[in-house]
């Protein structure tokens, strides 16, 4: 079950609603929408583009891929993530390398949990009311996805970025009480103390190698 929710969680994450409004520009958008509105607006889209799309569900990379990449991305800010999670070493890293890494860790993450996706039926995802000032830059949005058993809680980390989009992006998620980025920073600490920037790079790929020769 979690690592479903992990799945679901990280599509919604990696912004798998924009996928319905590819090509909507950001004029389109009267005024910046409220963060919690946001979540809730992306969490039923990506649920009904799960439902409606057999690839998705069947977890083919390529499909999840091309929705990340084209349609995705503007909702995340994914250098963030990517920086939080590598921790200090990423200042010392040079543009290619930080390029480098978010490609690899985008590809990590889509892989590992491409498969929970075929398991996502029932779920509905219920956003709490949101406990925040009108002049915060960041918020935690909370919800829960609600289906078979107890419902499991699910938070946003999101940043204001006005004029972007809807006005927010996410930078983390939080699924029964575990940070992504955090636990990602853990495990890459470890590597680069180990083998450095480039190993970590070297590592990460090579994951990616494993979990493309798994699903073949």
């Amino acid at each position: 079950m979690k690592r479903r929710v992990f799945g679901l969680a990280a599509f919604v994450f990696a912004g798998g609603g924009a996928g319905l409004l590819a090509g909507v520009p950001v004029s389109a958008w009267a005024a910046d929408e409220a963060p919690d509105a946001m979540i809730k607006r992306l969490s039923a889209e990506v649920l009904s583009l799960i439902r409606s799309d057999s690839a998705l569900r069947a977890g083919d990379i390529n499909r999840i891929m091309t929705v990340v990449d084209n349609r995705i991305m503007p909702n995340v800010n994914f250098r963030r993530m990517t920086a939080s999670a590598v921790g200090p070493a990423w200042r010392q890293a040079t543009p290619e390398q930080q390029k480098r890494l978010q490609e690899e860790f985008k590809t990590l993450l889509v892989r590992t949990y491409a498969g929970a996706l075929a398991q996502v039926n029932n779920e509905q995802i219920v956003v709490r009311p949101l406990r925040a000032s009108p002049g915060d830059e960041e918020v935690v949005v909370r919800s829960e996805i609600r289906g078979r058993g107890e419902p499991i809680q699910l938070e946003y980390r999101l940043e204001k970025t006005p004029g972007e989009g809807a006005g927010w992006k996410i930078y983390n998620l939080n699924v029964l009480g575990v940070w992504l980025v955090e636990t990602y920073r853990s495990q890459f600490a470890q590597e680069i103390n180990t083998r450095g920037i480039d190993g970590l790079i070297a590592t990460l790929s090579e994951r990616n190698r494993a979990n493309a020769a798994q699903r073949t």
